[in-house]
């Protein structure tokens, strides 16, 4: 696995990013992420690296009980005013909720950024009730659109410039996750900002980037081991 790390001091370089414009994703993304984990209204989701909280509002809309939770503090202001009183402040690495709390939890793009990976799979599993679901999406040494293309283009992989950074391939991805309480039941591709139009706003999006438009009709042909992330469904092990 290929580790790039900046600093330890990982907190205050969120706060700064989030009050940027940095980490974003359409909501097209988030609506698909709980199509796939088939959450249904009454169910108790966690968003695990909340950021701006776009996964919490999207799922409230819909009625599901969602909480998110994240250690910046200005993610999550920002996050508590899309969603009041469904924000919790807290490391990723020891989640303040019982065991069995919830029916489903996500954790988006975010894992590869922990300090402590396996820490985190761990209380992610701890907290999933024994029929409960989970989501993580990580990133690809090989997505051929994101490494591949610029290790062609500079001989290095992708750095974002975030505090730590891994990427990893499939197999080492589902190791980490199968070592640590969670069994992967399926793998998907996903290149980032290339969700499906499910809103119309996305829909416009879409409709000034041909480019964009061209590689999100096309990404559904990558093979998986080439996608830019991975996206596991997993449930707890028994």
């Amino acid at each position: 696995m290929i580790e790039i790390r900046h600093t330890s001091e990982t907190q205050p370089v969120y706060d700064a990013i989030y009050r940027g414009t940095a980490i974003r994703q359409m909501d097209s993304f988030f609506l698909w992420i709980q199509e796939l984990l088939r959450i249904a209204p009454g169910e108790r989701l966690l968003d695990v690296s909340t950021g701006r909280g776009q996964m919490v509002q999207l799922a409230l809309e819909r009625g599901i009980q969602a909480y998110g939770l994240d250690f910046s503090g200005v993610a999550c202001r920002l996050a508590s005013g899309r969603s009041p009183g469904h924000i919790v402040c807290a490391d990723a690495h020891a989640l303040p909720f019982p065991d069995n709390s919830f029916d489903a939890v996500t954790n988006l793009g975010s894992l590869e950024h922990l300090q402590d990976m396996a820490q985190g799979v761990r209380e992610m599993a701890r907290v999933l009730r024994p029929s409960g679901r989970a989501c993580i999406t990580v990133p690809n040494t090989f997505g051929l659109f994101w490494n591949v293309q610029v290790a062609w283009r500079t001989g290095d992989v992708d750095d974002d410039g975030q505090p730590l950074q891994r990427y990893g391939t499939r197999r080492q991805w589902e190791q980490l996750l199968e070592s640590n309480g969670l069994q992967v039941v399926e793998v998907r591709g996903y290149e980032h900002e290339h969700a499906f139009p499910r809103t119309w706003q996305d829909v416009r999006r879409y409709w000034f980037r041909p480019i964009r438009t061209t590689r999100m009709l096309l990404s559904p042909l990558l093979p998986v081991n080439l996608a830019g992330q991975f996206v596991f469904l997993c449930v707890p092990k028994p």
